[in-house]
C-alpha cells in the first residue's frame, strides 16, 4: 500500500469535502508600525549556519546553538550531546543515549498521599551508549547547525572551524536510527558504557556493511556502515571504548538500539540505509473531524521505508493505514511512556471529537454551550458583577509584566462578556467594554511600560523589560521567549471577546494581535517573519514553555491548562475575524492537547505512561523532556503545584481535564477528608480550586462562591467572582 494512502484516504478527503485547511498563513505583511525592531539580542545565535527562514527558539535542539552547547537534545527515544571530551572515552563526538524504565532515579516519597508517590522522577545523563566521532575530532572540534526546522537539525562536527573533512548528524525527533553524514574522516564509534563484544554480521543488502554491538551493560545496538564507494569500512575493535575504521572515509553510518532480539533485528535491516532529514506537517477539518499528517523527507537508500518512533498519543489516533506499520519494537522514553517503532513515511492521525460548539459561554462535553441562567442565580450574580465591572481597570492591567498584565485583561473580558450574555446586561457591560478598551489600547499602541519590540535576531515579539534591566528572567523570561503562549494568549483572548461584542473593533486592532498569533504560533511557512509555531510542537502534542536557556533537562512544560487556554484564544479570534484556518486549527490543537494531557500531564489511575509509582501526584507539575518534578517554578505548595494545571477557568476546561481525573484530584488532594482540604486553602488558589470544582460539583462550587461575606481575597487577580458564580450556575450549580 502507497505511503501517500494516509493522506488520501483522511486529509485531502476531509478538505475534497468541504474540510479546512489548517495551516493557511494568518498574515504575511510586515509588522504592526507601533512594534520597532531590534538587533543584539543578549543570546547570540552560537554556530548557526546562514538560512533563510527563521530560527525557532522552543524547539528540542536548542541546546546545541546556545550555553556550552553540550547540553543533550532528545529526539525520543533517544537522546544525544556533543561528547566535548567527556566520558570514559574522552570524545569529541556525538553521543547516543537510551535510558530505560529502570535506570531512573526517584525523588523522596510524599507520605501523606495514597500510595505515597515519588515527588520526582529523573533519567541519568551523560550515558554515552554510542559515540558518532572521529580519529580526527578533538579540541579544535567545533560544532554547527543548518537547516534549523519545526521537526529537524542538522548538526555538523568539523574536525576544525572550516574542515571539510566533518561529521553531519540530521536529527529529526522520532527518528529509529541515529545516523552520521562522514566525509574524509577517519571514523572512531566509541563508548563509555565500554564494549564487551563487537561481531560483523553478513550484510542485509549490497553496499551495507552491518555490526552487532553488546556494551557492558548487557544492551544490544546494531550498527550500518553505508560507505559511499562501496568499500568495506573494516571497523575494528581497538580498545574496550573505541570501534575504529578507515583512514579518509566516506559514507553513512546508523546506529539504533534493539531491545526485541531477531524480531527486532529484521525491523531494523528493512530500514538500515534510509533515514528522515525534514518533517512537515498537514491538516484539514471538517465539521468535528480533524486530521493531520507529518510527512517525512528522507535520504540515503530512499527506495526503502523509514522507520520511525510514535509516542503513545499518536498511537492512539494512529488512522487505519498508519496503524498498519506498527511493529513490536519499543523502547521507553524519559517522559512519555513507550514509544513504538513503526515502518512507513509518513503518519496520519484523526481527532473525531473536535469542540466545535465551544464558545464563550460555560461548556462541558455533555452540556456543551449553556448560556441560560436561572432568575435567581442571574440576580445574586449580577449584584456582584455591578461591583466589579466598577474596578479599576488601569490599575490591575498597566503592569510592567506582560504576563500579569494579560491574566487581568483577560479577567475582565470574561466579566464584560458575562454580563452582557449571560445577565443579559450590555447597558451595564457597556461601561466595562469602554474601560477595557482603553486598558487594551495601551497595549495595542506599545505604550505599556515595557513596549514591545521585534528581534531582529530570533525573529519574535519581546518584552523590553530584560533589554532595560539586564535580568533574563525579568516577566519570567518573556525576552528570551519563556511563555510565550501564556502570555500573549490572554491578550489574544481578550481581543477575541472585544471584537466579538463591538466588531467595528476589529479594523484597526486586527493586525496587531494576529502579530501576536504569529509569534505564538505561525502556522505558514509563508510567513518568513516567524518561526513556523514556536510554542506548539506538533510532533509531541503540546506546548515548550522554555526558551533561549541552556537547560540539561532540556525544554518543559508547567502550566498545562494556560497551555489549552492560548489555543481556545486562538480559536475564538479566529471565529470573531472569520479566519476559518485558524479556528479550525484552534480546535485541532484542543483536541490534541486533550489527548496529550491525560497521557502524559493529567494522570487517572489508568494511566500507563508515567511511572506507577508517579502518577498518584496526580499532575506532572513541571514536565521536561528528561525528568518530571512535581513543583512548580515558584512553590511547592500542593495548591500551586495542582492549581497551575486549572487556571484560567475557562470553557476549555472541561474539554482538556476530564470529569473523571478531576474527581480524582479533587479526591485525592482537596475534599474534606483529604490531606489538604480546599476549606484551609488561604488566598486566590482558594478560588482556583472551587472554580475547577465545578466542572464536576457545580452546587458546591456555587454554594462556596455565592457564601454571604464572601473574602475578597479568594479571588485571582486572572479571575472574578462572577465569572465563577455564572460557570458554577449555567452547569447546573444554581
Amino acid at each position: 500500500m502507497s505511503a501517500q494512502s494516509p493522506l488520501t484516504t483522511h486529509v485531502e478527503d476531509l478538505h475534497r469535502r468541504g474540510g479546512i485547511d489548517c495551516f493557511q498563513p494568518v498574515a504575511t505583511q510586515s509588522l504592526p508600525h507601533q512594534i520597532p525592531s531590534k538587533g543584539g539580542h543578549p543570546v547570540p545565535r552560537l554556530g548557526i549556519s546562514p538560512q533563510s527562514n527563521p530560527v525557532s527558539t522552543n524547539r528540542f535542539y536548542a541546546n546545541l546553538f546556545i550555553g556550552t552547547q553540550g547540553q543533550g537534545a532528545w529526539t525520543h527515544p533517544y537522546s544525544v550531546a556533543w561528547s566535548k571530551g567527556s566520558g570514559n572515552a574522552k570524545s569529541w563526538g556525538f553521543a547516543v543515549s537510551h535510558i530505560d524504565a529502570d535506570q531512573r532515579a526517584d525523588g523522596p516519597r510524599n507520605a501523606a498521599l495514597s500510595g505515597s508517590p515519588v515527588q520526582y522522577f529523573i533519567n541519568p545523563i551523560g550515558i554515552q551508549s554510542i559515540i558518532l566521532s572521529a580519529v580526527e575530532l578533538n579540541t579544535s572540534t567545533t560544532l554547527t547547525t543548518s537547516s534549523l526546522e519545526a521537526f529537524s537539525v542538522n548538526v555538523t562536527l568539523s574536525a576544525q572551524a572550516g574542515s571539510r573533512s566533518n561529521i553531519t548528524i540530521p536529527l529529526v525527533q522520532g527518528s529509529g536510527f541515529i545516523t552520521g553524514i562522514y566525509c574524509n574522516l577517519m571514523p572512531a564509534i566509541q563508548s563509555s558504557v565500554f564494549f564487551r563484544t563487537v561481531t560483523q554480521i553478513k550484510s542485509v543488502r549490497g553496499g551495507i556493511y552491518k555490526y552487532r554491538i553488546i556494551l557492558e551493560d548487557g544492551k544490544t545496538w546494531l550498527l550500518y556502515a553505508i560507505p559511499k564507494d562501496g568499500r568495506d569500512p573494516q571497523l575494528k575493535l581497538v580498545s574496550n571504548t573505541q570501534l575504529q575504521g578507515l583512514r579518509g572515509w566516506s559514507g553513512k553510518i546508523q546506529v539504533a538500539k534493539n531491545p526485541a532480539g531477531s524480531t527486532g533485528e529484521a525491523v531494523y535491516d528493512s530500514s538500515a540505509g534510509v533515514f528522515p532529514v525534514t518533517a512537515a506537517v498537514t491538516g484539514s477539518v471538517s465539521a468535528t473531524t480533524g486530521a493531520y499528517r507529518l510527512q517525512w523527507g528522507k535520504a540515503g537508500l530512499t527506495n526503502l521505508p523509514l522507520l520511525m518512533y510514535a509516542l503513545p498519543h499518536h498511537v492512539q489516533s494512529f488512522d487505519g493505514m498508519t496503524s498498519r506499520g506498527r511493529t513490536s519494537i519499543q523502547l521507553q522514553t524519559t517522559t512519555k511512556g513507550l514509544a513504538t517503532a513503526v515502518v512507513g513515511d509518513s503518519w496520519t492521525f484523526v481527532e473525531p471529537d473536535l469542540p466545535i460548539g465551544m464558545g464563550f459561554a460555560p461548556w462541558t462535553p455533555t452540556s456543551r454551550g449553556v448560556t441560560h441562567l436561572s432568575k435567581a442565580a442571574a440576580t445574586l450574580i449580577q449584584q456582584v458583577a455591578v461591583s466589579e465591572i466598577g474596578q479599576d481597570y488601569d490599575s490591575q492591567t498597566n503592569l510592567d509584566s506582560m504576563y500579569f498584565s494579560g491574566k487581568a485583561l483577560a479577567k475582565f473580558a470574561t466579566l464584560v462578556f458575562t454580563v452582557h450574555d449571560l445577565l443579559n446586561q450590555p447597558s451595564i457591560a457597556s461601561s466595562g467594554l469602554s474601560k477595557l478598551k482603553v486598558a487594551f489600547a495601551r497595549f495595542a499602541t506599545n505604550r505599556q511600560i515595557n513596549p514591545l519590540l521585534y528581534d531582529t535576531v530570533w525573529n519574535g515579539i519581546v518584552s523590553s523589560g530584560s533589554y532595560k534591566s539586564g535580568d533574563p528572567g525579568q516577566d519570567f523570561g518573556n525576552a528570551y521567549y519563556n511563555d510565550h503562549h501564556f502570555h500573549y494568549g490572554y491578550f489574544i483572548y481578550t481581543a477575541a471577546v472585544i471584537g466579538y461584542l463591538d466588531p467595528t473593533w476589529l479594523g484597526p486592532n486586527r493586525d496587531w494581535v494576529n502579530a501576536l498569533v504569529r509569534d505564538v504560533a505561525n502556522p505558514s511557512l509563508k510567513d518568513n517573519a516567524f518561526p513556523f509555531s514556536r510554542m506548539f510542537d506538533w510532533y509531541h502534542g503540546h506546548s515548550f514553555a522554555k526558551g533561549l536557556f541552556e537547560s540539561a533537562d532540556s525544554k518543559d512544560e508547567e502550566s498545562s491548562s494556560e497551555d489549552a487556554f492560548c489555543s481556545y484564544a486562538i480559536k475564538m479570534w479566529g471565529q470573531v475575524i472569520k479566519d476559518a484556518s485558524m479556528e479550525a486549527r484552534g480546535n485541532l490543537m484542543l483536541a490534541i492537547q486533550a489527548r496529550t494531557f491525560s497521557n502524559y500531564f493529567l494522570m487517572q489511575k489508568s494511566n500507563v505512561n508515567q511511572p506507577a509509582n508517579f502518577i498518584g501526584n496526580k499532575v506532572t507539575g513541571i514536565l521536561f523532556e528528561n525528568k518530571i518534578d512535581h513543583t512548580t517554578y515558584f512553590g511547592a505548595n500542593p495548591e500551586y503545584i495542582q492549581g497551575i494545571h486549572m487556571l484560567p477557568l475557562s470553557p476549555a476546561a472541561a474539554y482538556t481535564r476530564p470529569f473523571n481525573f478531576i474527581r480524582e484530584e479533587w479526591d485525592t488532594y482537596f475534599n474534606h477528608s483529604s490531606p489538604y482540604p480546599a476549606s484551609n486553602i488561604s488566598g486566590g488558589w482558594k478560588g482556583i480550586l472551587y472554580g475547577n470544582l465545578a466542572c464536576i460539583d457545580p452546587r458546591t462550587s456555587w454554594q462556596f462562591f455565592s457564601q454571604q461575606n464572601f473574602d475578597g481575597s479568594w479571588i485571582d487577580g486572572g479571575a472574578s467572582r462572577t465569572w465563577y458564580l455564572a460557570f458554577a450556575a449555567a452547569l447546573g450549580g444554581a
